[in-house]
C-alpha cells in the first residue's frame, strides 16, 4: 500500500492510498477549522455549519443528498472537532466518482435555506439539550472550559443556547468564506481508489476555488482551575487534567505510553488499584488528547459520594509512585498496546483516510506508520519516570466534579499532596 498526494495550484491537498483486495473505499473532505476557530460570539457555528451541510444545495434537496449515496449501498456522514470539521462517505469502489460529486456540492453549493436553518437549529438545540442530560459529556465539556479559559480552545463545540438561537444564513456563509478555503481543505480516500483519476476529478470540482488564507487560531494556553457542581446524581464524576506536549511535541509519544500504563487498561495502574483491590469505582481511564500546540492528559473515574475522597487519594498515590516505580515489564506492555492499537485501527479504509487527512494538515505530508513505531519503541523506563516526575511538580492542573461531590478536596488539596 503506498500513499500517494498531490497539490492543486490553488492549495488543496488531495491523498490516497489504495488498499488491495478491498471493494470498498472511504474519501471524505477534511476542513482545517472547528471550534478553536470561532470567536465567542461564533461558538458552535462549526458544528452548525456541518449540519446546514445536508441540508440542500443548488442542485439537490436534503433527500436527494441522502438518496444519491445510499442508492448505491453507500452512507455519508460528517463530524466537527475543536481543530478539524470532516465530512465522510463510504461507498464501493466504482462510486468514489459520485461520492466526490456530492461532497464538492455540499462544500461548495450549500444553499443554507432560512427555512431548514430554522428546523436545524431545534434539532442541534435538542443535541445540547441531550447531551446535558449525560455526565459524561458534561463533565468533559467543563474540564476542557477550565483547563483552557477565555479562548476558544476551552468553549464546548455545540456552542452555547443563545448563539444557536440567533444562528442566521449569513453567518454561516460568512464562516464558510473564511475558513474554507482551497489551502484549508484535504481531499482524502483509501481503498478501492484510483489516485490519478481522483486528482482530475479534484481538479474539476475544486480547482476554481480561489485561494484565500484563513486567519490562524489563537494558540492554546493551558491555565487550570476548578469547578464543581454538587448535585444528586447516582455517580460522583470526577476528572483531572494536566498539560502534555502537542501532537508535534516529540515527548508526546512519552505522554501517550504514560497515559496508558497510567489508566489505558485493564492492567493499568489505576484500573488495578482503584477499581481491582479496592472496589472504589466501575470506570477509570486516563488518557491523552494531543492538539496542535498543546495537549491534555486527562482522568475520569465515576464512584459514589462515599468513596469519592479515598479515589481522588487513590489517584495521587499513584500518580506518584509512578514516577519512582514504573517498571521495563509496564513500559513493554503499553508499548505493545500502543503500537497494536494503531496498527489494527489502521486496518479499515475509513481509519487510514482519516489518517492521512490529520498528517497532511498537522506536517504538510503523511509519515510512514514506520515513523510512529519507532518513536514508540524508542521511549525508554527512564524516559517515562522524568515525564511521570514533571506531572507531579506541575503548577496547573485543572478539575472537575459534577454529582454527590462535597466530600471530594479541592483542587489547592490536590496540587498540595501530588507536589509533596
Amino acid at each position: 500500500m503506498t500513499v500517494e498526494t498531490h497539490r492543486l495550484t490553488n492549495g488543496l491537498t488531495i491523498v490516497s492510498e489504495a488498499m488491495p483486495g478491498l471493494e470498498s473505499s472511504s474519501i471524505g473532505v477534511w476542513v482545517k477549522a472547528g471550534a478553536r476557530n470561532e470567536d465567542e460570539t461564533q461558538n458552535g457555528i462549526a458544528h452548525f455549519l456541518e449540519h446546514m451541510a445536508f441540508k440542500g444545495t443548488k442542485t439537490r434537496s436534503a433527500l436527494e443528498i441522502a438518496e444519491v449515496i445510499e442508492d448505491v449501498g453507500g452512507f455519508i456522514n460528517a463530524y466537527t472537532s475543536r481543530e478539524m470539521t470532516a465530512y465522510y462517505t463510504r461507498v464501493l469502489g466504482a462510486d468514489v466518482p459520485l461520492a466526490l460529486d456530492v461532497l464538492a456540492d455540499i462544500l461548495l453549493n450549500s444553499t443554507f435555506d432560512p427555512r431548514e436553518i430554522e428546523i436545524e437549529r431545534g434539532v442541534i438545540l435538542s443535541e445540547i439539550g441531550q447531551s446535558l442530560d449525560t455526565p459524561d459529556d458534561v463533565i468533559f465539556d467543563w474540564l476542557q472550559g477550565v483547563s483552557y479559559p477565555d479562548q476558544p480552545m476551552g468553549r464546548p463545540i455545540l456552542g452555547p443556547t443563545d448563539n444557536i438561537k440567533r444562528f442566521a444564513q449569513n453567518d454561516l456563509s460568512g464562516f464558510v468564506a473564511t475558513h474554507y478555503g482551497a489551502e484549508n481543505l484535504v481531499v482524502s480516500a483509501a481503498g478501492m481508489v484510483d489516485h490519478a483519476a481522483l486528482v482530475a476529478q479534484a481538479e474539476r470540482l475544486f480547482g476554481h476555488m480561489p485561494q484565500s488564507a484563513a486567519p490562524l487560531a489563537a494558540p492554546a494556553r493551558f491555565v487550570g482551575g476548578e469547578i464543581r457542581e454538587v448535585k444528586p446524581l447516582e455517580q460522583a464524576h470526577f476528572t483531572l487534567a494536566f498539560q502534555a506536549p502537542g501532537i508535534r511535541d516529540a515527548e508526546v509519544y512519552t505522554a501517550q505510553i504514560y497515559s496508558m500504563l497510567l489508566g489505558g487498561g485493564m492492567t493499568s495502574r489505576l484500573f488495578q488499584e482503584a477499581r481491582e483491590k479496592r472496589g472504589l469505582c466501575y470506570s477509570i481511564y486516563a488518557s491523552i488528547t494531543p492538539g496542535l500546540e498543546s495537549g491534555m492528559l486527562s482522568l475520569y473515574a465515576g464512584t459514589s459520594e462515599g468513596d469519592i475522597a479515598e479515589l481522588a487519594e487513590v489517584t495521587i498515590d499513584e500518580m506518584k509512585r509512578a514516577a519512582g516505580t514504573i517498571s521495563e515489564a509496564e513500559l513493554l506492555r503499553a508499548q505493545v498496546q500502543m503500537k497494536a492499537g494503531m496498527l489494527m485501527g489502521l486496518e479499515s479504509p475509513s481509519a487510514r483516510a482519516e489518517r492521512m487527512a490529520r498528517a497532511i494538515s498537522i506536517w504538510g505530508r503523511v509519515p510512514p506508520l514506520s515513523d510512529a513505531v519507532a518513536k514508540i519503541e524508542a521511549v525508554s523506563v527512564k524516559d517515562l519516570r522524568a515525564y511521570a516526575s514533571s506531572v507531579c511538580e506541575s503548577k496547573t492542573m485543572a478539575m472537575a466534579l459534577y454529582g454527590p461531590v462535597s466530600n471530594a478536596p479541592d483542587i489547592d488539596a490536590m496540587r498540595t499532596k501530588l507536589r509533596a
